[in-house]
């Protein structure tokens, strides 16, 4: 669309009345070009390194950090403690924002202001190549004033006025599967001593995380029916489990780790609206549940998972470790109450 210039995406997004997200997918472009039309009008480009990012949010103090894909957000309200940087993976490990960033993902990122019905609103927004949202930050009324200002002096790239050039969407993979290898994935998955060998394990296998759960069986991956994915909050809910909710895309995973207590569906929407964690599923997105065991040092880590049609991961949760709070028999005998695939 050549008459999208800046001016007429400003005056799309002052008069629209959907989020930028869904804005942006309507017009056919990225959400970043959204926010590039404001360059000069309210948005400043600033260095998306970590490394150089996190530390001068961490100074911001109390903020909500906000993660999704396509089918699913988190929105947690905390202060990103503890940052360990790394070339190829670095995390935060605050209680409240919990977070594993992949940094070739963050490739654009603004600091943004835009007046809104309560006063000033400010926001750090970072995007992938192809300008697809992996992370943000909205600073809350109590954040630091003078931290984010800091921030805009230190952080703002040179260039204010020019253009990205962002790339095409990469497809979704959809379940990858190496028939042939179905015996060495049984095989050295019950080896596993942690989790974290599990993408090491199938990527050498030459599949991915949905095509391993299809091919491997049960007792190690089982599936659920679609159901089973508000069965499962409202079990954790009525039952005060405390769990491990992993949301997030390629560049960026933000973690709620504790119960659930106000679950409200709405519509498509199934949203969990607590004091300083929000969650809002299109529960409707949801196309394949599976029931997955990998086994560890510290025992069996059970995970309940979901995935969109495209075989996207749009969340897992896990049961809580005992000596965090949580009770593995009880998260056990949660899971295996949900209904399975093919139930009536």
């Amino acid at each position: 669309m050549n008459d999208l210039t800046p001016a007429r995406l400003r005056e799309l997004k002052r008069d629209a009345t959907v989020r930028p997200y869904d804005l942006a997918a309507q017009l056919g472009l990225s959400e970043a070009a959204l926010v590039e039309a404001e360059l000069g009008f309210g948005a400043t480009r600033i260095d998306p390194a970590l490394s150089r990012l996190i530390p001068a949010v961490q100074k911001l103090g109390e903020v909500m950090a906000l993660t999704r894909n396509r089918s699913c957000v988190i929105e947690k309200i905390g202060t990103y403690n503890e940052f360990h940087d790394g070339e190829h993976a670095a995390m935060t490990l605050d209680t409240e924002i919990d977070m594993r960033m992949f940094p070739r993902h963050w490739v654009h990122a603004y600091a943004v202001e835009a007046a809104g019905a309560d006063g000033m609103r400010r926001s750090i927004q970072v995007f992938d190549a192809a300008g697809g949202a992996v992370h943000k930050v909205h600073l809350r009324a109590g954040s630091n004033l003078e931290a984010w200002n800091e921030l805009l002096r230190d952080l703002a790239l040179p260039d204010q006025a020019g253009l990205s050039d962002f790339d095409a969407r990469t497809l979704p993979e959809g379940a990858r599967i190496a028939e042939d290898r179905a015996d060495i994935l049984r095989a050295e998955w019950a080896k596993m001593t942690d989790t974290h060998q599990f993408n090491t394990l199938v990527r050498r296998l030459k599949m991915n995380r949905l095509g391993a759960y299809r091919i491997v069986g049960a007792p190690l991956a089982m599936p659920l029916s679609v159901e089973a994915v508000s069965a499962l909050f409202e079990k954790v809910r009525a039952e005060q489990h405390k769990v491990m909710l992993f949301v997030g895309n390629a560049g960026c995973i933000e973690i709620h780790s504790g119960p659930i207590r106000n679950l409200k569906p709405m519509g498509p929407w199934l949203n969990v609206l607590d004091d300083r964690f929000n969650l809002h599923l299109r529960a409707d997105h949801v196309a394949e549940v599976w029931l997955v065991d990998k086994p560890t040092r510290r025992g069996p880590a059970i995970s309940v998972e979901a995935f969109d049609q495209a075989g996207s991961l749009i969340f897992q949760c896990f049961g809580m470790r005992p000596e965090k709070g949580g009770d593995p028999e009880a998260w056990a005998r949660l899971v295996q109450s949900l209904p399975a695939a093919g139930a009536a």
